[in-house]
């Protein structure tokens, strides 16, 4: 089971400078193209390769560009173990500081 939460929320939880992990399940290219300063970058095709990397004892917030793969993302970790919460709106709607 896992948390569903909306953008807005999520960039509030930012704006108070709450040390959030980070998941952005999106392509390489569209990570790159901006991204949310300190998110990990775990494209959706490589998650079942790279989430025996990830530490069950942190929360991890997850991402992608509308909420679709974080929910399936979300789904996958949930059933592993992890602490999830799927961000819907994503990064469509994120009006945040962005790195590249």
């Amino acid at each position: 089971m896992y948390k569903t939460i909306m953008t807005p929320e999520l960039e509030s939880q930012l704006n108070r400078n709450e040390s959030l992990n980070i998941i952005d399940v999106r392509d390489v290219w569209e990570f790159e193209s901006g991204h949310i300063k300190g998110a990990l970058n775990i494209p959706l095709g490589e998650l079942a390769d790279q989430y025996t990397k990830l530490s069950k004892d942190k929360m991890y917030h997850i991402i992608c560009l509308t909420g679709q793969r974080s929910q399936e993302a979300s789904r996958f970790l949930s059933a592993q173990g992890f602490q999830v919460v799927n961000v819907m709106g994503g990064m469509s709607i994120y009006k945040g500081a962005m790195s590249q």
